[in-house]
Parts: structure tokens; sequence; C-alpha cells
């Protein structure tokens, strides 16, 4: 049986989880979601777009679910996804690195937990509505891979280390690195959900992780962290194709808190660009998922 919570330093972080809720993508009849024929990468042709499912894009985004999981989890509580909470198909994998940040900020702390209980609600939310289809977690790594992106954003030099957990800003960098991906990532599957209820539930979580992104991005301005979030911002932007998407949160002269196009509009980013940048410019895996993700878009 599924647990309701996660303990935090005697804090229980405690999702509204009703039955109803539980059961909602369910009922919908997500084991029978119809195609969605609409082209995923750019060049595919409208045969192989065609054959994606609904339950393919939830299942991707279930992959991405599972990252944020794992990352604020462990930085709460030092503990990850309950087993209950990673099976499925596909290949599985364990959680490498990971663990309880020593944060500075009561403030901080309680954004976090509140955010680690959000994101573990989701990735019960997503299983509960795909059921058998749901799948496996897969190997992810919270080690190397902030490493590499610490690294290609030139926050760190050649051989030297970046601990997302090891103090409060670090776990700020760290949250920058793939909150926004999130957001970009939901906006960008939107159209491909051809059943309004799964799109009114996906609208749902993307508009939590904007509220998660708007949270890490104004902590980092007012801890002056400009400099440091336009490079993440320009390593992502370098790893999702030749579009200038991304934006840092601003200067000490004029905030960008909310990264819009001119009609004040956020912008969206593919399942290829969306890979691109979680696999750090891997080949189908590598960076936070080093044997890739599971599901049609593995």
């Amino acid at each position: 049986m599924m647990q309701d919570h996660v303990q935090t330093d005697g804090r229980l972080i405690k999702p509204d989880w009703s039955a109803g809720r539980r059961a909602f993508l369910r009922n919908c009849g997500l084991a029978a979601a119809g195609a969605a024929a609409l082209n995923l990468t750019g060049g595919a042709a409208p045969a192989a777009a065609a054959a994606v499912t609904d339950a393919d894009v939830l299942n991707f985004a279930l992959n991405l679910e599972y990252l944020e999981a794992e990352f604020y989890l462990r930085a709460v509580s030092g503990k990850g996804l309950e087993d209950g909470d990673v099976g499925g198909t596909g290949a599985a994998g364990p959680v490498v690195g990971g663990k309880k940040v020593k944060f500075d900020s009561k403030a901080i702390k309680l954004y976090a937990e509140e955010i680690a209980g959000d994101e573990l609600a989701h990735v019960r939310f997503l299983r509960a509505g795909l059921g058998d289809g749901a799948v496996a977690r897969p190997k992810i790594n919270l080690t190397k891979s902030f490493e590499a992106a610490a690294l290609a954003a030139g926050l760190i030099s050649e051989g030297q280390k970046f601990d997302a957990f090891g103090n409060e800003t670090n776990f700020l960098l760290a949250s920058f690195i793939f909150e926004d991906v999130g957001v970009t990532a939901y906006k960008g599957a939107a159209p491909l959900l051809t059943n309004k209820a799964f799109l009114e539930a996906a609208a749902g979580i993307l508009a939590v992780e904007a509220y998660h992104a708007g949270i890490i991005r104004t902590l980092l301005y007012q801890q002056g962290l400009f400099k440091e979030a336009k490079a993440i911002s320009g390593a992502r932007d370098s790893l999702d194709g030749d579009s200038d998407l991304d934006q840092g949160i601003g200067d000490k002269k004029k905030a960008n808190l909310v990264p819009t196009d001119d009609n004040g509009v956020a912008f969206s980013r593919s399942v290829p660009q969306v890979k691109s940048i979680v696999f750090l410019g891997g080949d189908g895996k590598g960076g936070f998922f080093p044997n890739g993700i599971n599901g049609a878009f593995a």
C-alpha cells in the first residue's frame, strides 16, 4: 500500500491525495487513449507521429517527475521515493547520489519541503492514472550529472567538484538547472494530448511546476546570483538547439523572474529539446539519465 506522506525532520509532507484524485486519470480511460497525430521530432513521418498516444506523453512526463521527486525528496529528507512508487514497464534503475541539505534559512527549507511534497504527489498521480502502463523509474544520477552541468555552465572548472546537496546555494542553483525545463516541457506537450481530461490534468501540473520555477528564480534573484543563473540558462540554451529560448533572472537593475516572449507567453520545448537537456547533450542517454528514459520516447 502506498504511503501518503514522507517524514522530514519530524514534519509531515502530506499531499492532498483523495481517492477521487488518485483515480482521476484511470477513470478517464487512459488505457484506451487515442493517438496524437502531431509531429514530435520536427522531422518524423506523419505515420510515426500518429502512433504516439496520450499515455506515451504522460509517461514521458513521469520520467521527468521521477527526477524532480528524487532530487527534492533527498534534499529535504535524505531519502528518495519508496519502492512502491518506482516500478513499472521498462528498465528500472537505482538513484546515484543525493543527501539531506543543511539549509541555512528556515524559509528556504520550508519551500523545499513543499516542493518535495508536490513532486511526490505528481509521481503518484501519474502512476495511478497510467496504472499497469506506467513506466518504471530509470537509473538517475544526481552526482556526475550536476557536476557536468555546472562545468558546462562555467560554475566550476575542469577537475573541480559541484555538490548539489552541499549547501543551500548549490541546492538552489541545482534546482534552477532543470526547474524551468519542466515548465517548458509540459507546455510543449500540451498540443500532443488528445483527451481534454488529460490536458486539464497536465495543465494543473504545469501550473504547479511554474510556481516552483518562480520560487527558485525569486530566491536566486534575492541572493544576487544573476551571473550564475545566466550561465545556467546559457548552458540549457546551448543544448536545446539553435533557437535562443532560455532566459536568466535579470540583473540588479531589472528583474526577469517570469521568462516570456514579447506577448507575455511562456515558451515551449519539444520532446527532443527536453531530452537533450536532461541527457546533457548525450545521444539517447546520459546526464541525469545515464541509461536513458523509459517509454515510447526512449
